[in-house]
């Protein structure tokens, strides 16, 4: 058994002890997390071919889409019950499983030539996800508290866009070759799962709330955030699903520069993210919000009204800056509210509204797109953002907000 300590993890079992910055356990953490984001977008830049290859199949350009999508309505669906799996049967072991069937459901698209083969195996890899993504944030809300938590949240969402932007332009250069290529990419897991074994214990936590029934409290803020959640990934999704082909109307035609541009804005968010901490150090939760949607609206602002690659690269990396401090922030405040007894379950709620969000993008933008333009739509999703910015900025400033962020 681990008991878990302000500044250290304790081994009950030998008495040994390891500091909780423990180098190859946050590293393993953070390859882990590396994982969730390359599981959706590194096949973004290989659509607009795969939408080629599949032209006789009907609605082929909505369902190659999907095939983007479709693992987030499945993360959406499982995290959930990950979550309470976790709570009661612990963590390790479902991630571990998670990990394999993750380079299996992954690579499927490499192989199969039937595009609902492909949307079904896009469906498991979005069930391994789903329990993968939703363990390795428990996990960092096990290991880590207080500025050693922030820190590390911040670290990890600049990870994974890092993550993000390797994968992301590796499957573009792959795309260029072949749209089947980039879906090799999701072999990493296997390098990643010895690592859980060698360097990730179980925490106690987990074995605690093993047969409690009496039921937790949870601050009803947390739906706030789940929703606010869903809303942010259904608009910020518009641009991996749709800019590779806003790009090609544009006339660029190489998929490494289409992964390039996605990747850029991946880094933005990191860069923010990697400052999550210091920015939380002066700005309340909510405040912090507000400034993420005006960056995200001036983003998409800019996207409407640009006509050359590298003005979209710019406006896609000012949307990048102000997800990239969101998604910390939304983290944070959900570990911080969510009991020690349930937090997998309140997490995997988390993971839900935040793939529900990337599933519906599409779906929710597609009719839009059949009465407006691309650029149309962008500026549609502008407006949208800057009222949700003065939203947050009014609740920052009223007395329910400051009671609420505390």
């Amino acid at each position: 058994m681990i008991t878990v300590e302000p500044n250290r993890i304790i081994y009950n079992g030998n008495g040994t002890s390891i500091s909780r910055r423990t180098g190859k356990l946050k590293l393993t953490l953070l390859l882990v997390s590396s994982l969730t984001i390359m599981s959706i977008i590194t096949i973004s830049p290989a659509l607009p071919q795969m939408a080629i290859a599949f032209s006789n199949v009907p609605n082929a350009a909505f369902l190659v889409k999907l095939v983007l999508t479709i693992p987030a309505l499945m993360i959406a669906v499982f995290s959930p019950i990950t979550g309470r799996l976790i709570d009661r049967h612990g963590r390790l072991k479902i991630l571990r499983l998670s990990l394999a069937l993750y380079a299996i459901a992954g690579t499927s698209g490499f192989f199969l030539n039937n595009l609902y083969l492909i949307l079904l195996s896009r469906a498991v890899l979005g069930l391994a996800v789903g329990m993968s993504m939703t363990i390795v944030i428990t996990l960092i809300a096990d290991y880590f508290e207080g500025i050693e938590r922030q820190k590390f949240v911040g670290i990890q969402i600049a990870f994974m866009s890092i993550g993000g932007i390797l994968f992301t332009g590796l499957g573009g250069l792959l795309a260029d070759v072949g749209w089947r290529y980039p879906f090799l990419i999701y072999l990493f897991s296997l390098l990643v799962l010895p690592l859980t074994i060698l360097y990730l214990q179980e925490p106690a936590v987990a074995a605690k709330t093993n047969g409690m029934k009496t039921p937790i409290k949870v601050p009803s803020i947390i739906w706030m955030l789940f929703i606010n959640t869903m809303l942010m990934w259904i608009i910020f999704f518009i641009i991996p699903v749709q800019i590779p082909f806003y790009l090609k109307a544009i006339g660029v035609e190489k998929n490494a520069l289409i992964g390039a541009g996605i990747a850029i804005s991946t880094a933005a968010s990191a860069i923010s993210s990697f400052f999550y901490s210091k920015i939380k150090g002066y700005f309340s939760f909510l405040f912090i919000f507000a400034m993420g949607y005006l960056l995200m609206a001036a983003g998409f602002s800019f996207i409407a009204v640009a006509h050359t690659y590298t003005l979209v690269v710019v406006a896609m990396m000012l949307s990048g800056f102000g997800m990239g401090m969101m998604i910390p922030n939304t983290n944070m405040w959900v570990m911080k509210i969510a009991p020690p007894e349930v937090r997998g379950k309140e997490i995997g709620k988390l993971a839900t509204f935040w793939f529900l969000g990337q599933f519906l993008s599409p779906i929710v933008i597609f009719p839009v797109l059949k009465s407006l333009s691309l650029s149309s739509t962008f500026m549609l999703a502008a407006g949208f953002l800057l009222l949700l910015s003065l939203g947050f900025l009014i609740f920052h400033f009223s007395k329910a907000g400051k009671i609420a962020a505390q």
